[in-house]
């Protein structure tokens, strides 16, 4: 008990410190629209198998995507996992190419058994992230000197504290929901300015929201043993669509330039009424397992965004779909070497995202996965290693393609907490 209060209080100050650089996690232009990129959710075996989770049932890993798993964990474990991310993205459209770096909290969560046909699980995961700041100049029809220059930033991001419930309803059958508290802040800013006139006038306007509210997510899982070494689990997940509760406001700002500087003329805030939901969302996926060492799966999914209003906008985005490919081999469970009770994994993905710009879907998205799953010498808990490459393709040649590679680290303390020493 000991080495777990430690271990713990390790990954506590990771985790504090994952949130305090959390604020920094994308450069996309494309999180200009909507509630921004959309976390992936998922752990860190997931991580590595293209995103699989429907179909997974493993009681050593922490499974939030499909509340119907934690009922595979066992009466005697309790489960304690965090991660994070690094990434380095090349951003390139229409002959210009930047570089940006950042780094993201992923997830922090708890996992245990209440009863025989019972477990919970409570988490924090990251839900969407805005991070942007980009330039348009003006040239079109106009003098050198009356060039404007619009700047446009953002940044904040949705966040979810969720409890869950794994139920076994039959032998081979379980459900689960996970209860959300759903909240977040989302700004954005338009700012225009002449920057060849010595004394102009700059125009700012400010788009602010915030939500508050919850998010209900249902999953099943079925498994049958073929033999005594196959075995298939079928998963699906439901999340109904839901009206978010928030604040909006808008406020317009005027700023004098002069030899003496920069003074604020006028500025105008008002609240406004707008309109949020999240969409219908459809899963379904299925891994086989041979000997327990041996896992492939496939996922699907689809987010009814089409019918989602953002902003009294009913028509602002697309419906976003993906599908996943996964596996995990161990190479012995009986070996006395350290490398045959490592874990490789690998995986890859297609997903079609879910932002509209000018009435079009703005890009698509393909990604390869790998990573090991590292036991810690003496215990059951794991060091969790992933790498992903992913590259976002915009639709049209103004828009922007991405080349991501991302690194992430997740641990994973499996600790016997349940059960009497016996003393003689």
């Amino acid at each position: 008990m000991v080495g777990f209060k430690q271990t713990l209080c390790a990954l506590l100050l990771a985790v504090i410190s994952g949130v305090a650089i959390a604020q920094n996690t994308t450069n996309s232009p494309y999180t200009r629209y909507g509630y921004g990129q959309l976390s992936e959710q998922n752990f860190g075996n997931s991580k590595a198998m293209g995103g699989i989770a429907y179909g997974l049932r493993d009681g050593s890993q922490i499974n939030p995507l499909n509340p119907a798993s934690y009922t595979a964990i066992d009466s005697l474990t309790f489960l304690f996992d965090g991660g994070f991310s690094l990434q380095n993205t090349n951003f390139s459209s229409q002959g210009v190419k930047i570089n940006a770096k950042n780094s993201s909290f992923d997830y922090v969560a708890m996992q245990f058994r209440m009863r025989k046909w019972l477990a919970m699980s409570i988490g924090l995961l990251p839900y969407s992230s805005v991070g942007y700041n980009l330039s348009k100049v003006d040239t079109e029809g106009v003098s050198e000197d009356a060039r404007n220059v619009v700047t446009y930033s953002g940044d904040g991001g949705l966040h979810q504290l969720y409890a869950g419930l794994g139920v076994k309803v039959l032998k081979n059958l379980s459900v689960g929901v996970n209860v959300s508290y759903f909240w977040g802040e989302i700004t954005r800013t338009a700012y225009l300015q002449f920057p060849n006139y010595a004394e102009s006038f700059d125009y700012e306007d400010l788009t602010h929201m915030s939500v508050r509210d919850y998010k209900l997510d249902f999953g099943a899982q079925y498994t049958q043993q073929f033999g005594k070494k196959h075995k298939l689990t079928v998963g699906a997940v439901f999340s109904p669509k839901h009206k978010l509760n928030n604040d909006a406001y808008v406020q317009k700002g005027m700023y004098a330039n002069t030899s003496s500087g920069k003074t604020l003329i006028s500025v105008n805030s008002q609240d406004t009424i707008a309109t949020f939901g999240t969409p219908n969302t459809f899963g379904a996926g299925f891994t086989y397992v041979y000997d327990n060492r041996l896992t492939i799966g496939v996922d699907y999914s689809l987010q009814k965004w089409g019918s989602v209003t953002y902003m009294n906008q009913p028509d602002a985005f697309c419906d976003a779909s993906r599908i996943s490919l996964g596996a995990e081999y161990i190479p012995s469970l009986l070996s006395r070497s350290y490398f045959g009770h490592v874990k490789y994994r690998l995986g890859a993905y297609y997903s079609e995202p879910y932002y509209k710009i000018n009435g079009i879907r703005a890009c698509q998205e393909y990604g390869v996965t790998a990573g090991v799953g590292l036991p810690l010498p003496g215990s059951r808990s794991l060091i969790n290693l992933s790498a992903q490459y992913i590259r976002v393709n915009g639709q049209k040649n103004y828009m922007v393609n991405e080349n991501t590679l991302r690194l992430s680290i997740g641990i994973t303390f499996n600790e016997r907490w349940f059960f009497k020493r016996k003393v003689q």
